[in-house]
């Protein structure tokens, strides 16, 4: 298929969140990246596309595309306008997916766009089949694989196949990047570059009443919270979690802790029938999704990460950047945020006994918890800020513009 068999411009929708843009006073601003991403929420991820924007702002023009996830994208495009930039929502998708590709290639050639960015198989895919037809170099980034469920598993060998064909893979962590390239990925298109926090974020006088909402979780008074977050899903081993409290409680007699677990997920139901046959409901809170996480972080004593894999963990920084000691199993780029016995502590993935035995030594060491609380923002500070990441992207870019010459039809 050539470009002659696009439609025209004129035959896309021209409501405020899908109308094409045909160049602004922004392009003069340097390079033009646009996002294309498949958001169903603002979570980590946007997290980091957003805040990247904003720190590539003197020099660089940004956009972002997401395809529509049945509205749910809104709240990420609500964001994105927030902070001032150009949100576009796509009005093809699933299982439009050949009318959304060529929807996405005339965005992208309205925008003149420099270099497009994927997040995801769907943005990968089709992210890359646009770019390919206006010669435009594409950066797919590389978060982590689930193998969630068959259908998923499926996506993400869609995935994998994608990587092998953009033009560079950014990798959030050295562990990702060792499982992109054990895909068939070429080692030198590879280019790791952590997720980013900005410790401000945490820097605000705390609020006791959120202190006070988590005590109200639990029927009696409890010396220590710990705190988790993610997905009910398989891969964040949130079943071992469980387990390793049912130990610390039957075997290591520690009683005077409670645990709460913000996210929601398909494992809802099953972990909630665990908790009540080993007789922990009230003492591990299954408490549902919270917009307030980065006001809750400061207050707990631990936060747990008790997954069977990630790509590097968002909420880890959050918890460094608060200054919350954390206990992560060592999986994907866990290791990269986690200094071992400085920041926190690391495990081996699916070892309830040895994560309880863990919980126990960091409760009943608070001049090593304390020791953690001061280490961990100062850690994070040095290694994960967006201004080392935009400038990865800046020379990643610039390598990118050099190999290419810009080929969007006048």
């Amino acid at each position: 298929m050539s470009l002659a068999d696009f439609p025209s411009t004129d035959s896309l929708p021209a409501s405020s969140e899908y109308a094409l843009h045909s160049g602004t006073a922004e392009s003069s601003k340097g390079r033009h990246v646009v996002h294309i991403t498949s958001s169903r929420f603002y979570g980590g991820p946007e997290r980091q596309m957003l805040e990247l924007a904003r720190e590539l702002s003197d020099d660089t023009t940004t956009s972002f595309i997401s395809f529509a996830e049945g509205g749910l994208c809104d709240t990420f495009l609500q964001e994105v306008r927030g902070s001032g930039f150009r949100a576009i929502r796509l009005h093809s998708d699933t299982p439009h997916l050949i009318k959304a590709a060529k929807e996405l290639t005339n965005q992208l050639k309205a925008l003149r766009a420099d270099v497009v960015i994927t997040h995801g198989y769907k943005a990968g895919l089709l992210g890359l089949w646009s770019s390919r037809q206006l010669r435009l170099p594409v950066v797919a980034v590389s978060r982590g694989w689930t193998a969630e469920t068959w259908k998923v598993r499926v996506y993400e060998k869609l995935d994998r196949w994608a990587l092998r064909k953009a033009d560079a893979v950014v990798c959030v962590s050295n562990g990702q990047a060792q499982k992109v390239k054990s895909t068939g990925a070429p080692g030198d298109r590879l280019k790791i570059i952590h997720n980013a926090i900005r410790t401000e974020r945490f820097n605000k006088e705390l609020q006791i009443e959120h202190r006070q909402h988590l005590e109200t979780l639990f029927p009696s008074s409890l010396r220590y919270i710990i705190g988790a977050a993610g997905r009910l899903s398989p891969e964040k081993g949130f079943d071992c979690l469980i387990d390793a409290v049912a130990i610390l409680r039957d075997k290591l007699h520690r009683t005077d802790f409670g645990v709460v677990l913000f996210g929601e997920g398909a494992l809802h139901d099953e972990l909630q029938k665990q908790l009540d046959k080993l007789g922990l409901a009230d003492q591990f809170v299954l408490a549902g999704f919270t917009s307030e996480l980065d006001m809750y972080m400061p207050h707990f004593d631990l936060f747990v990460q008790s997954s069977h894999t990630e790509g590097l963990p968002n909420v880890l920084l959050e918890a460094a950047a608060a200054g919350v000691p954390v206990i992560a199993t060592d999986v994907g780029g866990t290791s990269e945020v986690v200094d071992n016995h400085r920041t926190g502590v690391l495990v081996h993935a699916g070892d309830a006994t040895a994560l309880a035995n863990e919980l126990l030594q960091l409760l009943e060491d608070d001049e090593l918890r304390n020791t953690m609380r001061l280490a961990a923002p100062q850690y994070v500070r040095e290694h994960f800020t967006f201004a080392s990441q935009a400038t990865a992207y800046r020379d990643l870019f610039r390598q990118l513009t050099c190999n290419h010459h810009k080929a969007c039809p006048q």
